[in-house]
């Protein structure tokens, strides 16, 4: 899916969103959109440190990036820790370095309020199982960092549209776990956490979470066993 690039700055050099969408490209990872933070906003510390004024966020629609991720993890310790932060953060932080933006990270602790910024640029909202629903990649997809910047940026944020999990009248993704662990009132953590290491939990550990790939939406970008089997068992440690 496309960014909407809008007017391109205030004279100065612009900050060149085809450019960085192309520097990403041969690692999977995509402009996943971006927002031009509001005066008076409280903001995060862009490249100079002063408060950022624009971010761009970068993620995944579908697994486009594991092949990536995976050739790059042989090259490592078997013991890494955090494999998947360590990637996406080396991959952002060469494009940020690259384009004279500030890299971060849904890790980073303060945590930055990802999932706002991804609903507002978007236009996102919440699925049942609190996973923020896109109308193409259904559950399927992820913010693996973000690019602040000391300047406004072309770019249009989305405004929120129709919410397929409106329509959606059976709510699969609420009846399909094997314990319960998604209702209208939330996530019983525990519920699933003591699922998952008991022996009958092993079909979810191997082939991803039930009401995960219950949802009709976006099928076509799902994440393949392997995918999920990486992202259960770090869910569970």
């Amino acid at each position: 899916m496309g960014l909407p690039i809008g007017p391109q700055g205030d004279g100065r050099r612009s900050i060149n969103v085809t450019e960085i969408s192309a520097a990403l490209s041969p690692s999977g990872l995509i402009l996943r959109g971006g927002i031009n933070f509001d005066a008076g906003e409280d903001t995060p510390p862009g490249p100079t440190g002063a408060p950022a004024k624009a971010v761009l966020l970068v993620g995944q629609g579908g697994a486009a990036p594991w092949p990536h991720f995976e050739a790059w993890r042989k090259r490592q310790p078997a013991d890494l820790a955090n494999p998947l932060d360590t990637w996406s953060s080396e991959i952002i932080g060469a494009v940020a370095q690259q384009f004279g933006a500030r890299p971060v990270s849904p890790s980073d602790r303060p945590f930055l309020p990802f999932q706002q910024w991804a609903m507002r640029a978007e236009g996102l909202k919440t699925s049942p199982l609190g996973i923020l629903m896109h109308p193409e990649y259904g559950l399927w997809h992820a913010y693996r960092g973000a690019l602040l910047f000391d300047k406004a940026i072309g770019i249009q944020h989305r405004e929120a549209g129709m919410h397929p999990c409106d329509d959606c009248i059976s709510r699969p993704c609420l009846s399909t776990c094997p314990v319960g662990a998604f209702t209208v009132d939330g996530f019983a953590f525990d519920r699933c956490i003591g699922h998952l290491h008991s022996p009958e939990g092993v079909a979810c550990l191997e082939k991803g979470c039930r009401a995960r790939n219950a949802c009709p939406v976006g099928t076509a970008y799902r994440y393949p066993a392997e995918v999920q089997a990486f992202h259960m068992a770090k869910f569970v440690c």
